[in-house]
């Protein structure tokens, strides 16, 4: 079995606007970087084999918070990115609702569909599991990878996801649970 502690990054000024980042390349701000610290204070006791992340700032920067005190480096993977939010991106939510009503509705607008973020997101665990069989793993990625994990292992989250948010998965022979 592989251990896998999935985070959400540290906050980012479009965070606090409420923007629409997807696969914008925002950094974190100084609050996001103390969120990240945190972090890494929080999982000091819990020994760690490899430590991954998406490829966007604002996650790199939260593992590598995490991982150089360790002497560990941080491995991206693009397939971990947000959501590809199309001409959503830059937008507040309150742009978004006011130029795609239908987005009232749950329309996510002609950005990347849900169920490939998943479908991308699971392939990448699955085959982080297999570059470290039984290790112990901190991935770093966003809300939106965050929530498709959340619906695979049918775990009920109501709200928003907050920076540095962790989730705790076991993956053995091919499945991926929430341990939390």
């Amino acid at each position: 079995m592989t251990s896998i502690i999935l985070a959400r990054h540290g906050e980012t000024d479009w965070n606090l606007e409420r923007r629409v980042q997807g696969h914008t390349d925002r950094p974190l701000n100084e609050t996001g970087r103390g969120q990240a610290v945190k972090l890494a204070r929080e999982l000091a006791g819990e020994p760690l084999d490899a430590v991954y992340a998406s490829d966007l700032q604002r996650a790199r920067e939260t593992a590598r918070i995490v991982a150089e005190p360790r002497g560990l480096t941080v491995t991206l993977l693009p397939a971990l990115r947000e959501k590809h939010f199309g001409t959503w991106e830059g937008l507040t939510d309150t742009e978004v609702l006011d130029r795609f009503p239908r987005a009232r509705r749950g329309s996510w607008g002609d950005g990347e569909a849900s169920d490939d973020v998943a479908g991308r997101v699971l392939a990448a665990l699955h085959a982080i599991a297999q570059e470290q069989p039984g290790g112990r793993v901190l991935v770093v990625t966003h809300g939106g990878p965050l929530r498709a994990v959340l619906r695979h292992c049918t775990v009920e989250h109501d709200g928003p996801i907050h920076n540095c948010h962790v989730l705790r998965l076991a993956v053995e022979n091919g499945s991926i649970r929430a341990v939390d």
